[in-house]
């Protein structure tokens, strides 16, 4: 069934004209259906790139016309330096370096979304405590009564969970710049769980599992904020590619079909999705945790490149502010919407 609607998708998509593309702040519309042979696809092993784990374990890259390769990178950094020399296609990573890579005159585009609202901000029962009971006070209380600013781990600097969290300090908690309200440490999400245990931290913004990990039957740790609720329908990872494989028009639908049906395995089957998941990631992750993390409010995974539309050009301003980026990364320089409107259609 999933081959027969996957197959129907990709005959319709074809057959629609392309709209064109702007990309690099001077992207004219794309014309032709360039071939590429081989797909060099690359991706960090974290929960919010369900969607790749799901097309590879469910054959959905075998209807890519392109002999597909998935390359597996340590972390976010390492995978911008490879997309930004040029080394790799098709990158599954956060909608912030792709704005960094924009800005910087990278002639790429983001083709779907992937997730959205994927941090939950844990923290020790004595800051969760004290943050239930005195909200934004939390921190100078907490730096009064220890001596000490909190400490906040995330991501690096620029990732989504790096902006997100400045953001919720910044903007919706209104406590003046990040650094004189916390000491944030870079700690990579799978070294978080052990780095909240061994009290080397107060707070960190997380994503799932491991916001579930961290909190699962235990007392000590808590749930402080959702971001969510922090920087409504904020996009986290996209899949984001080449300027060769826009222009190549067939293959460039073809990966959004197959994201689409991606997406529909994941609703439909979120637990095999999950078991998908732990599969490829590894690193300690079991099968239970990744499926219990499918119940989060934190776990929210589509493809529709327009969902995020507005929330990113809200993230592309604020990352202008502080300076992430030399300017303002418009939606027309960020998106390719031509590929997922003739498959979507």
């Amino acid at each position: 069934m999933l081959d027969q609607r996957r197959r129907t998708v990709l005959k319709r998509g074809t057959a629609v004209a392309s709209l064109g593309l702007s990309t690099a702040g001077c992207l004219n519309s794309l014309a032709g259906s360039g071939d590429l042979e081989a797909l060099s696809v690359a991706y960090v092993p974290i929960y919010p790139n369900m969607h790749h784990y799901v097309m590879t374990v469910e054959g959905l890259y075998d209807d890519v016309s392109a002999d597909v390769t998935p390359e597996r990178f340590a972390s976010g950094p390492d995978v911008v330096k490879a997309f930004a020399g040029d080394e790799i296609d098709v990158a599954f990573f956060g909608v912030t370096p792709a704005m960094v890579l924009v800005d910087r005159e990278k002639a790429a585009g983001v083709l779907t979304a992937n997730s959205s609202e994927g941090f939950h901000v844990m923290g020790t029962s004595a800051f969760a405590d004290l943050y239930n009971e005195r909200g934004r006070d939390a921190f100078s209380r907490f730096e009064s009564r220890e001596g000490r600013k909190p400490r906040i781990g995330a991501a690096p600097d620029g990732s989504v969970p790096d902006v997100v969290l400045r953001y919720w300090i910044e903007r919706d908690l209104d406590l003046g710049e990040r650094e004189s309200v916390v000491s944030k440490s870079t700690v990579p999400p799978a070294r978080t769980p052990q780095a909240m245990a061994s009290g080397d931290l107060d707070a960190t913004m997380i994503q799932e599992p491991y916001a579930t990990a961290i909190g699962d039957g235990d007392s000590d740790f808590q749930s402080v904020a959702w971001s969510g609720d922090v920087f409504s329908d904020h996009p986290v990872t996209v899949m984001f590619a080449q300027v060769r494989v826009l222009e190549a028009t067939d293959l460039a639908r073809e990966l959004v079909s197959a994201h689409l049906e991606a997406t529909e395995f994941i609703r439909e089957h979120p637990e095999t999705a999950a078991e998908h998941a732990s599969a490829i990631i590894g690193s300690g992750m079991s099968d239970e945790r990744a499926a219990a993390a499918m119940e989060s409010k934190a776990a929210n995974f589509y493809t529709d490149p327009y969902r995020i539309a507005d929330p990113t050009e809200r993230i592309a301003r604020y990352a202008a502010d502080v300076g992430n980026t030399d300017a303002v990364v418009s939606n027309e320089e960020l998106f390719h919407f031509d590929a997922y409107d003739a498959v979507s259609e």
